[in-house]
């Protein structure tokens, strides 16, 4: 999954930090607390992950304990992939 990771964290630095690769929070801190993601983002976020990932998250799925985080994101993607 370190695969992932890295599109993950590349994602959200071109995407949502502006290129601002310093502005990445750590693995396992909340993007939502450290100011990385707002609801517009979380919107991106999925969309992304979805074509990215070929998945489909669910409304029930967009959850903090799925996506606040690139830990538990990487995680999300590795149980939907599974």
């Amino acid at each position: 999954m370190a695969d992932a990771r890295q599109r993950v964290e590349a994602f959200l630095v071109e995407s949502l930090l502006f290129g601002d690769e310093s502005r990445l929070p750590q693995p396992d801190d909340s993007l939502i607390e450290s100011g990385t993601i707002d609801s517009t983002g979380v919107l991106e976020l999925i969309e992304f992950l979805e074509e990215e990932f070929h998945i489909r998250v669910a409304d029930s799925e967009t959850v903090p304990d799925n996506l606040d985080s690139v830990d538990r994101i990487v995680a999300f993607v590795a149980r939907k992939l599974s």
